[in-house]
């Protein structure tokens, strides 16, 4: 299934954020850019490595108006019982949401059913609650918390700029590309 453009369902899920628990929904998301970050497990071995790299760089999400969201099927009590465990994930200011009958791993088809887990899939969704874009990766393939942003930055300048595009590798103050017949075959 190609997911590009598909908004996004409503949903209600339990997160652990910051030492507190609370829900959160689809309205809750609407209005800025958000990061749906997907993984595995709590208490694993690739994920507290990616975790820590978006904590990192959530300073960066925030500046340009999105917000992450990891997601596994822990509950948001193993999510708070992770965080008191490891100083990487205490360290965690983003939302991790607790999805332990699979409800949003389904939503965005990157539940793995018979190991009661998800694949690592990033979503990137605009204010309206579309998907701009994706990867999913195998478990055992971490992912760039700078690529996620380049990327994040990319649709947004493209969403900003409808009729501009972005180079490979392009990142904000770059030239961008205005699509053009003069340009066919010329790049």
């Amino acid at each position: 299934m190609n997911f590009i453009g598909h908004e996004i369902d409503d949903f209600k899920v339990n997160a652990y954020q910051d030492g507190k628990t609370k829900e959160v929904t689809k309205a809750d998301v609407l209005g800025k850019w958000s990061i749906f970050f997907f993984y595995p497990a709590d208490f694993s071995f690739v994920c507290p490595t990616e975790l820590e790299a978006l904590q990192d760089k959530y300073e960066d999400f925030k500046k340009a108006n999105a917000d992450i969201y990891s997601v596994s099927e822990d509950t948001e009590f193993v999510h708070k019982a992770w965080a008191e465990a490891s100083e990487k994930i205490g360290k965690i200011k983003y939302n991790m949401l607790a999805d332990p009958a699979g409800k949003l791993a389904r939503m965005f088809d990157v539940l793995d059913e018979d190991a009661g887990q998800a694949y690592r899939g990033v979503f990137i969704v605009d204010p309206d609650g579309k998907i701009q874009s994706y990867t999913i990766n195998n478990m055992g393939i971490g992912r760039s918390a700078d690529e996620i942003l380049r990327t994040l930055q990319a649709a947004q300048f493209v969403r900003e700029h409808g009729d501009r595009v972005c180079p490979a590798n392009w990142k904000p103050g770059q030239d961008s590309i205005k699509p053009s017949l003069d340009l066919v075959g010329k790049l």
